[in-house]
């Protein structure tokens, strides 16, 4: 893990995902990238009226005031940090900084999002999640405890989630975690028997493994749906993070879909990674 990527907006929650990547930083020597989102239109950066421009260096150097404070932070001691200010606020940016970085993780805070406003506007952090070709670890609450030793890694077993598994188990092998897999069995035209669901997650590991060592980390929870299914089960064994497989969908495919593990990342109180199929 060479660079980590944290948006902020300067709130609390950014913070969070700070003192997650500082610690994993200093684990690793790993470098941060601060990102900041300025809401500036090229029109104005360079097309502008003189008092346009002065209005566009005043914001800049604004957000370069607020940089400097809040990366005044004890846990950022011995930290190598770069700061970055992007002049538009347009999320699905966030990818293409990590693309030019070669980023290995991106760390958001949020605070989630609930009905209406869920469906009609979304969050920054669903924005990020959808978008992403890397992982994203979704930060709710301040990191108490630093290491991940319990994780619940949750999908369907199909085979486009061959990649994504195999890139989590690579992430959490480095972080020393134990990866309990989980099936979630719906009551519904997708229900299947123990052996159709047992016989499902082998091929799964036989592809992606060349073994079904894991089948003895696999659970299988019933449930009315999946997210439910993939909360309790965490709450069960107690986990310190749930990682997930995402579909990346947007527009109408995302509205009537739904995705699995955006409303991972709204709704639990654990931190959530994803990883794009």
């Amino acid at each position: 893990m060479k660079r980590i990527i944290v948006p902020v907006d300067f709130s609390k929650y950014s913070e969070f995902a700070l003192e997650m990547a500082a610690n994993l930083a200093k684990k690793y020597d790993a470098e941060i990238l601060v990102l900041h989102m300025l809401e500036i239109s090229e029109t104005i950066l360079t097309k502008g009226s003189d008092d346009l421009q002065a209005e566009a260096v005043f914001f800049l150097k604004l957000a370069e005031k607020k940089f400097d404070e809040f990366l005044e932070k004890d846990f950022l001691d011995g930290v190598r940090i770069t700061p970055i200010i992007k002049h538009f606020k347009v999320f699905t940016e966030v990818n293409d900084v990590a693309k030019e970085h070669g980023a290995d993780l991106i760390i958001m805070g949020s605070q989630g999002a609930s009905g209406m406003k869920e469906i009609f506007m979304g969050s920054n952090t669903e924005k990020v999640v959808r978008h992403s070709d890397i992982p994203v670890l979704v930060m709710k609450h301040s990191p108490i405890l630093m290491d991940f030793e319990k994780v619940v890694f949750a999908c369907d077993f199909s085979e486009k989630a061959i990649n994504p598994y195999l890139n989590a188990s690579k992430m959490f092998d480095l972080l020393g975690s134990t990866m309990h897999l989980v099936y979630v069995n719906l009551p519904n035209e997708k229900f299947r028997s123990t052996t159709e669901m047992e016989s499902r997650v082998s091929d799964f590991l036989k592809l992606a493994d060349g073994n079904t060592d894991r089948m003895s980390n696999v659970s299988f929870v019933d449930d009315y749906s999946v997210e439910k299914g993939i909360l309790s089960f965490s709450e069960r064994i107690k986990a310190d993070i749930i990682a997930v497989s995402t579909h990346g969908r947007t527009g109408l495919a995302h509205f009537f879909e739904g995705s699995i593990s955006e409303d991972l990342a709204n709704h639990s109180v654990l931190p959530v990674m994803t990883f794009k199929r």
